[in-house]
């Protein structure tokens, strides 16, 4: 049997497109979803009419990513806080009012992790962080992962929230991170996606993975940042993607310039507190790495 396994889709329907068709072409028709479906890209609607349209077509398998719980828990703080237009929320503010109640009732509907078992193949766990914490950030060989295997109960372990393509074997068992379809870094921004093949080798089952990297229309969500008005709410956020998604070679990312935005509030005025980081530290923060 094949299984495609997709993560941090991040609104880039685009991308997920050109994935799925690739599965398809193969022939697969099972599909585990690891979270982070909406945020930074433009036309989140039309990401959530996909997920719906795979749940009915196919056997599909979702979980909930940290992206997620933004929705969820801005939702039951009474919409609030976020602003329209703003560097550090808007891009959310955008994203959430382009949401219905049924995508957020789905999205509280997943659980954080779970333990899949198929016919005569060693079952695997399934999380977007982690088993625990859907923001814990396993990298390749790194000492939580590695923890993390030891700690569980099977020998197989799916996971993402790092983009970051990779696998890691301790102590006979492996975790494997798909990448991300919409926002892969190290990965030249192209998308990724995973395949596991399920097979009988001396009548054992066993697991063994194929990753996979596809070019799809960086131009068009490029130009749909600013069609659909994303850039408007969130302008320096939407530069970095724009940044990223045309110079992969020279990836900026956007945490990484939201860390050194808040550097910049915290050098002047002693404090910051997040999301109420004026404007002004962002363009300060642009104007350093040249955008």
């Amino acid at each position: 049997m094949e299984i495609a396994v997709l993560a941090d889709i991040h609104s880039n329907y685009i991308a997920l497109d050109r994935c799925m068709e690739h599965a398809l072409s193969r022939g697969i028709h099972e599909f585990i979803f690891l979270g982070d479906y909406v945020g930074e890209m433009a036309y989140p609607e039309r990401t959530m009419a996909r997920i719906y349209e795979y749940a009915k077509e196919y056997r599909c398998t979702f979980i909930r990513g940290n992206k997620e719980d933004y929705w969820i828990n801005y939702r039951a703080a009474g919409a609030s806080g976020w602003r329209e237009y703003d560097s550090t929320t808007g891009a959310l503010w955008y994203a959430f009012h382009r949401l219905t109640d049924h995508d957020i009732d789905f999205f509280q509907s997943l659980p954080i992790t779970r333990r899949l078992e198929y016919e005569n193949l060693p079952p695997m766990t399934i999380c977007h962080g982690s088993p625990l914490n859907v923001r814990e950030r396993m990298y390749v060989d790194g000492e939580n992962t590695r923890k993390t295997l030891e700690q569980s109960d099977t020998e197989l372990m799916l996971y993402a929230h790092t983009h970051v393509q990779g696998k890691t074997v301790f102590q006979g068992k492996t975790a494997l991170n798909p990448g991300s379809v919409g926002l892969s870094l190290e990965a030249g921004a192209l998308s990724q996606y995973l395949i596991l093949h399920g097979e009988y080798p001396s009548g054992k089952g066993i697991w063994w993975e194929e990753f996979v990297t596809l070019d799809y229309d960086r131009e068009m969500v490029i130009r749909q940042l600013s069609e659909s008005g994303l850039t408007r709410h969130s302008p320096n956020w939407c530069k970095i993607t724009e940044h990223d998604l045309r110079n992969p070679e020279r990836e900026l990312g956007h945490g990484n310039v939201l860390n050194r935005v808040m550097e910049l509030c915290r050098e002047e005025s002693g404090e910051w507190r997040w999301p109420d980081i004026p404007e002004k530290y962002w363009d300060l923060a642009m104007k350093e790495i040249g955008l």
